[in-house]
């Protein structure tokens, strides 16, 4: 009796140490990934909307906002320079909305990042195999420091949300503790700021914001959309075979993307002397494969 009893003890503990096992995740057999991050660099060049080097125009102004965080709405990876938009191996779409009337970027329910955060991460085996030169990403906001110069003559570091996507449905937001209730569509260009509890918000007028797209003349962007085009180096390919994950840095160059025009030319950001915000698109992408 005693025999079988001790028998059945390391029944029992061995089983008891399968079934342990058993819920483990097997790391030999676990998916490889597209990993998506975000960087916004000041010292990354300045593009037009026709991805070509540009300066100030004489009569603005401009600064590089210090960005804390960004949401995107669509990616998608274009192996042609001819291929249109939508054509392309679509990796990720957010989720839109009509509660404002017409179709718009659902805010409340988007995703956000901040730089070198990761933004995505898709198994590869959802991707279609291929080789691509370049990928499209549709900006949806910004948020992040800039500089104004107040009536009393001193410099106060302010938080701007700016809302880049093509349409997007507000409901509530918040910067630093003041709530903006809005409960509609705002079209490409609504801005709001937030200084000391101060608030202020305002539109930019729609088609102004700059969407830097190189192809241009062979793969057009719906106007009033900010779907930025950024070209791979060396091509970027997807085998179907990897089995490490593989990570993709959306590079976005924030230099001198805050752009007002100057009623006093010092350089300085003054809206209370009626200093009106002319753009805030990204100024470039470039797609880093790591």
């Amino acid at each position: 009796m005693k025999l079988f009893k001790t028998t059945l003890f390391f029944f029992v503990l061995v089983l008891i140490s399968c079934s342990e096992e058993s819920t483990q995740p097997n790391q030999d057999n676990s998916e490889a990934n597209l990993i998506i991050k975000l960087k916004f660099d000041p010292n990354q060049e300045r593009l037009d909307n026709f991805g070509q080097p540009t300066s100030i125009p004489e009569d603005n102004a401009a600064q590089s906002p210090s960005i804390r965080r960004m949401s995107v709405n669509y990616i998608e990876l274009a192996p042609q320079t001819y291929t249109l938009l939508g054509e392309g191996e679509k990796v990720f779409e957010g989720l839109q909305t009509d509660q404002g009337g017409e179709m718009a970027i659902d805010f409340q329910n988007a995703i956000f990042a901040g730089n070198e955060e990761q933004f995505l991460s898709i198994p590869l085996s959802e991707i279609q195999a291929g080789n691509y030169n370049w990928i499209r990403v549709s900006l949806a906001y910004q948020e992040g420091d800039i500089v104004v110069l107040a009536q009393d003559g001193n410099e106060y570091t302010g938080t701007l949300a700016s809302f880049v996507g093509y349409n997007t449905y507000i409901s509530t937001f918040n910067l630093n503790g003041s709530e903006f209730v809005i409960n509609e569509n705002k079209l490409q260009g609504f801005w709001a700021y937030e200084t000391l509890g101060y608030t202020f918000q305002g539109q930019v007028p729609v088609g102004a914001t700059t969407v830097p797209n190189p192809l241009f003349d062979s793969s057009p962007i719906p106007e009033g959309s900010c779907v930025v085009t950024g070209q791979f180096e060396n091509g970027f390919t997807i085998t179907g075979n990897e089995t490490e994950d593989v990570v993709v840095t959306l590079s976005f160059s924030t230099n001198n993307s805050f752009e007002w025009a100057e009623i006093n030319p010092d350089g300085k950001y003054e809206p209370s002397i009626g200093e009106n915000v002319v753009d805030m698109g990204i100024r470039g992408l470039i797609p880093l494969v790591e």
